[in-house]
């Protein structure tokens, strides 16, 4: 068996939350670390947009994009 190796991130967290087994704080990490990359990614399409690499065209036409592999 491969031997899982954590990145620092990971081993921050392992370390944050080695005690505490509390489910309402295990959600409320979860919506914290969703909202967190949620901006990144809000700030990053701005990003995008400003330099002119995306725009209403691309963005309809990502809407219409297939992406899914058949099933063999």
């Amino acid at each position: 068996m491969k031997a899982t190796v954590f990145n620092p991130i990971q081993q921050h967290l392992l370390m944050m939350f080695a005690y505490d087994s509390n489910e309402e704080h295990l959600k409320e990490m979860k919506e914290v670390l969703a909202k967190h990359f949620a901006q990144k990614v809000d700030d990053e399409m701005d990003a995008l947009w400003k330099e002119g690499k995306i725009n209403l065209d691309v963005i309809e036409e990502w809407g219409e994009e297939h992406m899914r592999t058949p099933i063999s």
